[in-house]
């Protein structure tokens, strides 16, 4: 995410953070390298201009000039300024008001809607412990209500049909009434997009906002498009009081200018990001965590969020009690840890999140390559016998024909695999005994440098990732 503004702010700044001494001159040098940095995201130039002046006027004051660490004194304003451009907290939903706290989305053709929709239902059942019904008001497009209702079902929200024949406000008006016989919490009402702003369009959803007076407003936008999603925010937001904004795609957003210019353009927070295409892939936006990760200071805390919800701990307190009683670390468990990672987003997504890891466009390769070596580990281990994974010892010449063969791989790849996992074998032996595990993550929570894992809100606590990526 962001990886292109992350290499260029950091080339900007490289210079600077180091230096034991800060002049006026080279603080203004730093900050035109940042603005073009900023530019080449694609940033909207009244949030490059209002940025630049702002850091440049913090910087040239005395707290950065006089400071002991002038250099880091400067890359704690660029954070601060990045995370006020994004707005200072993250800001949730209004779920406070009377039930059904009717959502309505907004936002044009293409840009994620109907899967946010879903991804918000399932994000609010699961986090938020409330019953959601959705409908879809999209009445130019029969595929998005198919689509809807069989996304419905993948999350388990309530799902009120309509059909091209009804009009918007009709589907509406009907659904906040199944939604109060239903007793449901929150009703999300997907809209109809178009390809580019026009007026029949801004009428129909403005009519329909008034009809329903929802809660929240949300403007769905694709992070891919740069300046122009905070250009088209800019004219929803014109046409439609919003509470907020959803950015999908932003995995896919090298760049970052829609991150950095929606909120000031719009004056309205960003609430969410969608981070990938499975229906769990949606995050608070945490203006704090991102411009962390721009400056590649890492973001642990939705590490440990994560972990904290998507690991099964049961599972991980079986696996350490199995081992400290001396049975082994079998290939049912290697294949366990390479799926909780799998859960976690993959070995990308981890490192992702972990400071100094802004050269991960650079690494990418290496990544696809190791992402590529899990899939093929999990083919051998489902090619193998419940026996053979419990006893890899067994494994001999005609047994690595017969799983090479069905898991389309070759017997040195079988080869590979059972040396790594012996190797895991020992080191989790190790990291089990004596309490061993517990020192290496308290060693880890210790890890300095700014934003790392022992800067503020750093620290990852034991159980918080998988035992093969410790």
């Amino acid at each position: 995410m962001f990886e292109s503004l992350t290499d260029r702010l950091g080339g900007a700044l490289k210079s600077i953070t180091g230096q034991a001494k800060l002049t006026e001159e080279n603080i203004k040098g730093t900050v035109r390298e940042v603005r073009m940095a900023l530019l080449e995201a694609d940033v909207a130039l009244p949030v490059v201009k209002a940025f630049t002046d702002q850091v440049k006027e913090r910087a040239i004051g005395s707290d950065v000039l006089q400071s002991l660490n002038p250099g880091q004194a400067f890359l704690k304003i660029v954070q601060d300024e990045l995370q006020s451009v994004m707005g200072e907290a993250n800001e949730s939903l209004n779920l406070s008001a009377q039930p059904p706290v009717v959502v309505l989305m907004a936002g044009l053709q293409g840009a994620g809607k109907t899967t946010t929709v879903a991804k918000l239902a399932k994000y609010l059942a699961e986090r938020e412990k409330k019953k959601v019904m959705v409908v879809s008001a999209d009445v130019y497009r029969p595929a998005a209500i198919k689509q809807l209702e069989t996304l419905a079902g993948e999350v388990n929200a309530l799902f009120h049909p309509s059909s091209v024949e009804q009009k918007p406000i009709d589907i509406a008006n009907a659904a906040i009434d199944a939604a109060k016989r239903a007793q449901a919490d929150v009703l999300l009402v997907d809209t109809a997009g178009r390809l580019a702003v026009d007026e029949q369009m801004m009428a129909e959803i403005q009519a329909l906002h008034a009809a329903i007076n929802p809660t929240e407003t949300l403007f769905v936008v694709d992070a891919m498009t740069g300046q122009d999603a905070a250009n088209t925010a800019k004219a929803f937001n014109d046409a439609l009081p919003l509470t907020g904004v959803v950015l999908t795609k932003a995995d896919g957003d090298a760049r970052g200018g829609a991150a950095l210019s929606v909120r000031h353009i719009t004056g309205k927070p960003i609430k969410f990001m969608g981070m990938g295409e499975k229906t769990d892939a949606l995050e608070p936006f945490h203006p704090d965590r991102v411009a962390s990760r721009i400056l590649d200071m890492g973001d642990i805390l939705t590490l440990i969020e994560e972990a904290e919800r998507k690991i099964d701990k049961s599972k991980a307190d079986k696996l350490a009690k199995k081992i400290q009683k001396g049975k082994g670390f079998d290939l049912e468990d290697f294949l366990d840890q390479i799926q909780q990672m799998k859960n976690m987003g993959g070995l990308t997504g981890m490192l992702d999140k972990l400071p100094g890891m802004g050269n991960l466009g650079a690494m990418g390769k290496q990544t696809d390559a190791a992402e590529k070596q899990f899939k093929q580990m999990e083919s051998i281990i489902f090619s193998m016998t419940p026996d053979e994974r419990r006893f890899p010892d067994k494994i001999n010449g005609s047994r690595k024909k017969r799983i090479a063969n069905g898991s389309g791989t070759q017997i040195q790849d079988i080869n590979r695999l059972l040396k790594q996992h012996k190797q895991m074998q020992k080191m989790m032996k190790k990291v089990t005994a004596k309490g061993g595990m517990k020192k290496m993550m308290r060693a880890m929570g210790g890890m300095g440098g700014p934003g790392g894992m022992g800067g503020p809100g750093g620290g990852m606590p034991p159980g918080g990732m998988p035992p093969m990526m410790r």
